[in-house]
């Protein structure tokens, strides 16, 4: 597959390309063709070499690809409004919990939100894997936060392992977990690889699944209903339960809040969605060649919002709310948070502003396309706002 009307990278960036491509031709030509969630996970976060874990700029406008956080303050200020009774509840050794930071600017504005609400976690924890990362979001916060904001911050690179109390806070994350993809033919269940041809270029093969996979498919027929046409293409993440158990598994009390696109089980496997959601970002752009220059684009894969629902009840979590983002934003108290954020600001920042609130609330853009799941834990009367519990839509899970 050829990609058309993308931007040429440089040539560091065509060299560091060219390591990680050598490196999977290596794999590939040692141990066979790599199950695509294999090449994805290698593409994403090989040490040094994946898109997630080397040097070039991902978030923002300049980047390959803008998030919720990276827009400006509104999204941050609804999250702290929406959670900060709850963390108040929980009381002065709670903690919170991110789970890749991104650029940092969401944990710049939530924590000085949750500052001017009293509210403010005894840590703020990032989960960031990344030292390039980490760094970025280090010197960031360290010149924007306040001394004693930025002194409750903490880096860890796994999950804690000890119980905790508090928020445990995901934006975007679980779209980019490594994804299982799968196809039928004559009524089997067939897993995509990766493999090379004659030339050493990527192409892709399917294999007959083993049992795990080919389970994990039966079980999304007998949930939907039906069974997948031959042909039928698509993702999923049979690691999702596993996964959840390991950064969720410890929290003893308190919320955890998933923001990503995505659809219940119903609207991801819809028949005409026969090619799945697998793309990839580079540059602003969303295409279709998840080939094109390993490590310098992300690739990504929607939310089954219904698995990741079995995947917190699984690891004892209660389900709170699952709405659309513009409905949790709404009901956070966005136009508050506008008006906040619009205090003191220019012609240019009251502009910047008003586009922010479009993007973020839009049903063509982010208002639909993102959803919004929260779960609790030991929290039975959490003091969520009352719009949110209303707005709830778990039932088209």
């Amino acid at each position: 597959m050829q990609a058309i009307d993308l931007p040429r990278p440089d040539a560091d960036a065509l060299a560091h390309s060219a390591h990680l491509i050598a490196l999977l031709r290596e794999t590939i030509a040692a141990h066979g063709p790599l199950p695509f969630s294999a090449y994805m996970e290698r593409c994403l976060y090989a040490p040094g070499l994946g898109y997630y874990s080397a040097g070039a700029r991902k978030f923002g406008a300049h980047g390959d690809f803008v998030t919720s956080a990276e827009l400006g303050p509104v999204f941050a200020r609804c999250v702290a409004a929406a959670l900060a009774p709850s963390l108040q509840m929980l009381g002065s050794g709670a903690d919170w919990l991110e789970l890749g930071g991104g650029s940092g600017a969401f944990a710049e504005h939530v924590l000085l939100a949750l500052a001017s609400r009293d509210a403010l976690p005894a840590r703020y924890r990032m989960l960031e894997p990344s030292a390039e990362l980490r760094e970025r979001q280090q010197a960031r916060l360290r010149e924007r936060l306040p001394e004693a904001l930025f002194a409750r911050l903490q880096w860890i690179d796994r999950p804690p392992e000890t119980s905790w109390r508090g928020v445990l806070f995901a934006n975007e994350v679980i779209d980019a977990l490594p994804a299982t993809r799968f196809t039928l033919r004559d009524g089997e269940v067939f897993e995509e690889y990766v493999a090379l041809d004659g030339a050493g270029a990527f192409v892709r093969q399917d294999r007959l699944a083993d049992a795990l996979v080919a389970g994990a498919v039966r079980h999304l027929e007998r949930q939907l209903g039906r069974v997948f046409d031959d042909g039928y293409r698509s993702e999923l993440l049979p690691q999702l339960p596993y996964w959840m158990q390991a950064v969720a598994g410890t929290l003893q009390q308190g919320l955890a809040l998933f923001v990503d696109y995505g659809y219940p089980r119903a609207e991801y496997y819809l028949p005409q969605r026969h090619g799945g959601t697998l793309r990839a970002f580079y540059r602003q752009r969303v295409h279709e060649d998840v080939f094109f220059h390993p490590g310098l684009q992300d690739l990504t894969a929607s939310v089954d919002f219904s698995a990741l629902a079995e995947a917190g009840a699984a690891a004892g979590l209660d389900l709170a709310a699952y709405v659309p983002q513009g409905r949790f934003l709404q009901a956070a108290g966005i136009a508050q948070a506008h008006a906040e954020a619009a205090a003191g600001q220019d012609d240019a920042g009251i502009y910047a502003l008003a586009q922010e609130i479009k993007r973020l609330m839009l049903p063509e853009a982010m208002g639909e396309r993102f959803q919004a799941m929260l779960f609790t834990r030991g929290m039975a009367a959490a003091p969520l706002p009352a719009e949110l519990l209303l707005a709830d839509r778990r039932a088209r899970l």
